[in-house]
């Protein structure tokens, strides 16, 4: 795959003294009960698992970003409150040059039992990246059964904070 938007990156413990790019990113891990909203992308099937969220646009703020991306990629509207997950560092190094995605990870809850969609297909139709829209394939998984899914069937660092997550989870809080 030739595609830039999909070449694999390390997730690092800070940012690497040398760069060519800073992409600022927001994502939500919604959640229901135990359950974890996640899409794969059937024209790319080498690309792992991932959960909503993108590139920050000039002037916006993480938390407006996490909400426009969210509706980009699942066609639904993000009325939940965002809670702080995590923020991660990761550097994609390839022939496309050295770019850091500065991510805020954010979660959100819909309430057990809350009427939703078990599997739906939604076309991103102005990926930041440029180029074609993006078919989504969004379902919902067991953060258990992701967490045992492993790291490499998610694309970089979105099986991270799942621990995290499952924690929370089970605090209730």
């Amino acid at each position: 795959m030739n595609d830039p938007r999909f070449f694999e990156g390390t997730v690092c413990d800070r940012l690497p003294e040398r760069f060519d790019r800073l992409k600022h990113k927001a994502y939500i891990y919604l959640t229901c009960g135990r359950e974890l909203l996640v899409f794969r992308q059937p024209d790319q099937p080498e690309v792992g698992l991932q959960v909503p969220g993108g590139t920050v646009d000039p002037g916006e703020s993480h938390l407006i970003a996490a909400c426009r991306e969210f509706r980009e990629e699942t066609g639904l509207v993000m009325q939940q409150a965002l809670d702080m997950l995590g923020e991660q560092t990761v550097l994609f190094d390839n022939a496309q040059g050295r770019d850091i995605h500065a991510r805020r990870l954010y979660h959100a809850r819909l309430r057990k039992g809350a009427a939703r969609r078990e599997r739906w297909q939604h076309f991103e139709m102005t990926p930041s990246a440029g180029g074609d829209p993006i078919r989504f394939e969004l379902f919902w998984i067991d953060v258990s059964q992701a967490l045992a899914l492993g790291a490499a069937r998610f694309f970089t660092g979105f099986h991270a904070p799942l621990g995290e997550l499952g924690r929370r989870l089970e605090q209730g809080s």
